[in-house]
């Protein structure tokens, strides 16, 4: 598969989701998840003019870093769960971590940034469907409001807002509930005024549910098969 037409291809769906729902194209950022492809992949991606990148595995992307730590304006995010005991190696190779789901690991996260001097930004993953094989914390968990509340503490942290992965649907509109629920939790957590807190990030909508996801709030959208194709075995 070439991969700049399938980017084009998938920024015109964008576009049009985002024109039906009365929103601004403009507003939602395209993620290409890369994991399991080669850095050469990341690599036809950027010179077909991509900036943003996501993975799942710390191990995974700290063997493609060496070939992709000097692409200009290249940003990488850790999208997947992530261990604390590996935050400081996420801190050092990803720009930001969209899969927060604990106190301890926004602490990890907080003080390996400020060893290496740079400011991490970060999501907080939710868990919209209770899926008991799916990281992320639960819409009603006391944690989420414990780490929004716990910022102002974390100098070398700046959480933008919520992650999800939705239980999977053969129907798209299967996921429509579960997106909605998010942007509803994101606009109550909004009205809270946490300091140090922006929450104007929605991560939500994959290869099979994007369209729904922008309909329902999505600011960025995480496209792996769309782009790449059909995944290799890790």
């Amino acid at each position: 598969m070439t991969i700049a037409p399938q980017l084009a291809s998938i920024r015109d769906r964008i576009s049009a989701a985002a024109r039906r729902a009365g929103r601004n194209p403009a507003d939602i950022a395209l993620m290409a998840v890369c994991k399991t492809f080669p850095a050469k992949a990341i690599i036809e991606a950027y010179a077909a003019g991509h900036r943003l990148f996501g993975e799942n595995r710390v191990q995974e992307f700290t063997e493609k870093y060496p070939a992709v730590a000097n692409l200009p304006d290249a940003r990488f995010h850790m999208i997947g769960h992530l261990q604390s005991n590996k935050a400081a190696k996420a801190a050092e190779i990803f720009h930001a971590v969209d899969s927060v789901d604990s106190v301890k690991l926004a602490q990890r996260l907080n003080d390996a940034a400020q060893t290496l001097n740079h400011t991490l930004e970060v999501l907080i993953e939710v868990n919209v469907g209770g899926e008991e094989a799916k990281s992320g914390l639960s819409p009603e968990s006391p944690d989420i409001a414990a780490i929004l509340t716990q910022a102002s503490q974390w100098k070398h942290l700046n959480i933008r807002g919520l992650m999800t992965v939705p239980p999977f649907t053969e129907d798209p509109e299967g996921a429509r509930p579960y997106f909605r629920k998010l942007r509803e939790l994101r606009g109550r957590l909004a009205a809270q005024n946490y300091a140090n807190v922006s929450l104007d990030i929605l991560s939500m909508g994959m290869s099979h549910d994007f369209e729904i996801a922008i309909e329902e709030g999505s600011t960025c959208v995480r496209i792996g098969t769309g782009i790449f194709g059909v995944r290799h075995k890790p």
